[in-house]
């Protein structure tokens, strides 16, 4: 009985090893290591998770390759269009016929633009038309032309709700007065010689009337980017205001002669419009400044922060909006991305819009890259300020796509392999056997049946002693 007891134990412990070697696992029952087994199926579920997050994470990686590569595209129908702008511009070279073909072949362009954004997809989920983004809508279009929200504002994701503006300090223009006066506006400038206005020089001959030298400033307006008007009625005097508001904006005026000024130089510079601007976000109303005059030959009354968000006043709304009132509203419409093994372990990103009239907003009061005409000169001029404030927005959609996509998605699918990586060790310690103890411990248990078996045959042979003695 003892050796048969001994014989079952060996019996017993070679089924497991061969359960072992078999499987390749230390842990096939719960029975096994219940502690061990607890700990690693926990572990697998979220080896489970980190390896569909992976997945996730690249397709994340490949919607957003898709987006970037129709902005990339968008674009370079944007440097066409500029290089036509450009060309109408040169109104001594260019006939009217010229700049009519021109004009068709942009309005061609902007069309295919806004298939772009009306077609780009990812499956059936359009990237481009702001249902994978951030809709922003002006509501008081007395005080604000255009607005433009993202998906971030001070450093929070957007949320549906109102937008709403109150004024700290209004945009300014550049302005001099002159300090000589005349009779009147048909006064003639009997003082010669030239005045020069932001580097363009004018000149007077002492036949010209006042009303005449106010002609010849205004007639290169587009040029100097400032206006001359007459103030007063008797004695007059004449004033110069640059066209647009904002820092960005000065006037240098130089007139050795003193042809309508009492000294020989004058300057000004205007100022930028500061505003309060609330928006709701997932965190609940945010509050952030806005200034004006944000990047080169950015007007005053554009305000932009820096998370590429933006708004333009109209002259009404730099000098009104004294209280918290709501000019536009949100429709957030962020994707999702689910980038982590637990709940909560997501983030959203605002694709971008880039209909034609969401472009180039803010260069000229009230145009966009929608209204760009260039079969006039005025037009030309405009459709570059339009073009060239398009392409800097469209640069920075894609630098806030790219960095998102580099920085987060890729550097997060990274991160997540590691995590795999290691967890999977750990997982293999816990439930994986040791192929080489198993074989060893195999090998001894095969020794101890064999042993086993010889030794109760020899042990059921003793009671056949005790016949021996009856006969």
């Amino acid at each position: 009985m003892d050796a048969m007891r001994h014989l079952s134990d060996t019996e017993m412990g070679l089924s497991h090893s061969v359960s072992r070697l078999s499987s390749g696992l230390r842990i096939n029952t719960a029975a096994d290591d219940p502690a061990g087994l607890i700990i690693s199926e926990n572990m697998r579920s979220q080896i489970k998770g980190v390896d569909q997050a992976i997945r996730n994470s690249q397709d994340a990686v490949n919607m957003a390759k898709t987006a970037e590569a129709a902005l990339n595209e968008v674009q370079t129908l944007l440097r066409n269009i500029r290089g036509l702008a450009v060309q109408s511009a040169n109104s001594a070279v260019v006939d009217s016929a010229q700049l009519q073909a021109n004009q068709t072949q942009i309005q061609s362009t902007i069309q295919s633009i806004n298939r772009i954004a009306q077609q780009t997809q990812w499956g059936t989920k359009k990237l481009l038309d702001g249902t994978a983004g951030v809709l922003a809508n002006v509501t008081d279009i007395t005080d604000v032309s255009s607005i433009y929200i993202g998906g971030t504002w001070a450093n929070q994701t957007v949320a549906n709700g109102p937008v709403t503006m109150q004024r700290q300090t209004s945009a300014a223009q550049a302005v001099i007065t002159m300090g000589k006066g005349f009779a009147s506006a048909n006064a003639i400038v009997t003082t010669t010689g030239a005045f020069v206005v932001n580097g363009y020089s004018f000149g007077s001959d002492g036949t010209e009337t006042v009303a005449s030298l106010v002609t010849k400033i205004n007639n290169m307006s587009s040029t100097t980017g400032v206006t001359a008007q007459l103030s007063g009625a008797g004695p007059v005097t004449l004033v110069l205001r640059a066209n647009d508001y904002g820092s960005q904006f000065a006037i240098d005026y130089f007139d050795p002669g003193q042809v309508l000024n009492n000294a020989v130089g004058a300057s000004a510079q205007g100022g930028d419009a500061v505003f309060q601007v609330t928006v709701s976000t997932i965190t609940g109303a945010v509050t952030s400044t806005l200034t004006g005059g944000q990047g080169a030959k950015a007007s005053g009354l554009k305000l932009s922060d820096t998370f590429g968000n933006s708004m333009l006043l109209t002259e009404a709304g730099n000098i009104a909006l004294g209280s918290a009132t709501q000019v536009g509203v949100v429709t957030a419409g962020n994707v999702r991305f689910q980038v982590g093994a637990n709940s909560n372990q997501s983030v959203s990103y605002g694709m971008p819009v880039v209909f034609p009239n969401r472009l180039g907003t803010g260069a000229v009061s009230g145009k966009s890259l929608a209204d760009v005409d260039v079969t006039n000169q005025a037009g030309a001029q405009n459709a570059m300020l339009i073009i060239d404030a398009a392409v800097t927005q469209l640069a920075q959609l894609r630098g806030d796509l790219g960095s998102f996509q580099a920085n987060f998605l890729e550097s997060t699918g990274r991160s997540l392999d590691v995590a795999k990586e290691n967890m999977t060790a750990s997982e293999s310690q816990i439930r994986d056997a040791d192929m080489a103890a198993e074989i060893t411990e195999y090998t001894r248990l095969q020794i101890l049946q064999q042993s086993g078996l010889s030794v109760l045959a020899q042990a059921n042979q003793a009671p056949q002693q005790v016949l021996q003695l009856l006969k």
